[in-house]
């Protein structure tokens, strides 16, 4: 068969071609540590490749927001604990301020000490994230949750949002604690309502004001404000917000459980005729509410009108510091129980990673000796045609003449 010039270059150069493309490919395999690249590699196991990869990708979204999730929390779990030591600080300024040897000036100083509380609360619960949100305004994380007002009152201007963030396919953790929830709903001590005494001679105080059975309580046929009058002899009328009587005059024991419209109350001490006090809603006090109280407490100075009541007062205001204090606590664990998940759902994904990473290697990586040993046998194969190539385009007759 004869063979032309034209056609004996075209299928030795094909031939280089093929053996250099093969070259290029162990290259490829080489510089990536990679068998698979594609699907003619091998197609199940690129299958396979795809879903690890997966995987993979959706643990580092995850680990994201993990990242996100605890730098939320942590900060959450500062601020709490910041906020018990305010709160501490100040119930111990609170009883020294309760000393019958302090002057008008100490008490003044003490209240002022107080007031210094309250501004360190304030900015506290106006904590800014790194993004420069507010952590404590819910969802409108661009608006100043709380706001102080000429009295000393301080507003919340946030909402109840909760955020959350996705950590694992079925596992979501809130991010957030609203203002209201963190430092507005401190339950009240006595229960579900607040006591304003208008005469108080002989220092009773209410102990529980609670709704003890739902079903019988009737706020509209009966709506608070409870007024809670006594009259010789020792005579107890209780009337609602409209007037109507809702405890009929009887006598009153010390001591005894006043039931009336599905509420509990229970008095402390003996009370005088002309004892009088009422009872509005109120099942729980803010923060803030709280520490105003006992700023004013302390600007009362050390001569009050009346000092039975201040004494009752002052008795009140302590205890729901005391329930402050356990909700900063409370809210406090709530971040760690948070934050407990949040390790616990890293850890896993540490692990899974760990096992899918091994799992992908296993079936991606390169067995460098075979791939070497591969590489080296179409060089030689690639040398082997070139110099094959080189020899046969330089043969002519006249080498045989």
């Amino acid at each position: 068969m004869r063979i032309s010039t034209a056609q004996f270059y075209f299928q030795n150069t094909q031939q280089i071609t093929n053996k250099q493309s093969e070259v290029n490919e162990q290259v490829k395999y080489l510089s990536s540590g990679k068998r698979v690249h594609t699907a003619k590699d091998d197609a199940v196991a690129y299958g396979t490749l795809a879903g690890y990869k997966d995987e993979l990708a959706n643990i580092e979204k995850y680990m994201r927001n993990i990242t996100q999730a605890e730098n939320r929390n942590d900060l959450q779990d500062i601020s709490f604990a910041t906020g018990e030591d305010i709160i501490q600080q100040l119930k111990q300024l609170f009883i020294q301020a309760n000393n019958g040897t302090l002057s008008d000036a100490d008490l003044k100083s003490l209240a002022q000490l107080g007031q210094n509380s309250q501004s360190q609360m304030l900015d506290l619960a106006n904590t800014k994230d790194e993004t420069g949100g507010y952590i404590f305004s819910g969802y409108q994380i661009d608006v100043e949750p709380f706001a102080q007002q000429p009295d000393g009152s301080v507003n919340y201007l946030g909402d109840s949002g909760v955020r959350e963030l996705q950590i694992a396919k079925n596992v979501m953790v809130k991010t957030n604690q609203p203002g209201d929830q963190a430092f507005e709903n401190v339950p009240n001590v006595i229960g579900d309502f607040s006591t304003n005494y208008v005469n108080n001679t002989s220092g009773i105080s209410v102990s529980k004001a609670v709704i003890a059975d739902p079903g019988a309580y009737d706020s509209v046929s009966n709506p608070p404000d409870y007024k809670f009058v006594f009259s010789a002899p020792n005579n107890l009328t209780v009337t609602d917000g409209l007037g109507a009587t809702v405890y009929p005059t009887a006598a009153y024991t010390a001591g005894q459980t006043v039931a009336f419209n599905g509420i509990e109350v229970k008095i402390s001490g003996n009370p005088l005729p002309g004892d009088e006090f009422d009872l509005k809603s109120q099942e729980n006090i803010s923060i803030f509410e709280t520490i105003k109280s006992a700023i004013d407490w302390m600007n009362v100075g050390a001569s009050p009108t009346n000092q039975t009541q201040h004494d009752v007062d002052y008795g009140e205001i302590l205890s729901q510091l005391e329930s402050s204090l356990n909700h900063m606590i409370s809210r406090r664990t709530v971040a760690g129980v948070r934050g407990q998940l949040i390790d616990n759902q890293e850890s896993n994904h540490l692990d899974r990673e760990l096992n899918l990473a091994q799992g992908q290697s296993s079936i991606e990586d390169l067995d460098f000796a075979k791939a070497i040993s591969t590489f080296e046998q179409s060089q030689v194969a690639l040398q082997a045609a070139q110099q094959t190539f080189v020899q046969i385009k330089s043969l002519s007759l006249f080498n045989y003449i």
